[in-house]
């Protein structure tokens, strides 16, 4: 058999897809696979955004604007008056929330930026040794 003949021979052999008998089952495992992997995604993706929501409702609410005596005297505090009194009222709205979910008890304020910054380091830690575990189950 010359090369000539041997290359269309060979395309044309695995040009076809052999029928297997499990391809159903294989089909099934596969796609709960992906929807396992997706919810999973899901999860990780909205308690991200729940944790980052709240450390950024946290800090715009201890954000200081205090204008003083650059704008004038009497536009600078009536603005000063309205905004602790709008920080008044989002304080109220996010303690009554948090009694509501029961997090009143939640004690984050004495905790420092590095220390939150290494408490999260070991969950990501965690959660990447759990998955590396669950990867290495599933081959």
């Amino acid at each position: 058999m010359s090369a000539d003949e041997f290359d269309p021979e060979i395309e044309r052999l695995f040009g076809r897809t052999p029928h297997m008998t499990d391809s159903a089952l294989f089909t099934a495992q596969v796609e709960k696979r992906l929807e396992q992997g997706s919810r999973v995604r899901f999860l990780a993706l909205s308690l991200a955004g729940v944790i980052g929501g709240a450390v950024a409702l946290r800090e715009a609410l201890t954000v200081d604007v205090s204008l003083g005596e650059a704008s004038g005297p009497v536009a600078g505090e009536a603005l000063n008056q309205g905004v602790r009194a709008a920080q008044t009222q989002v304080d109220g709205f996010a303690q009554t929330a948090m009694n509501a979910v029961g997090l009143s008890g939640m004690e984050v304020g004495s905790l420092g930026a590095m220390q939150l910054f290494w408490i999260a380091a070991a969950a990501l830690v965690a959660v990447a040794a759990a998955g590396a575990m669950k990867l290495a189950q599933d081959v």
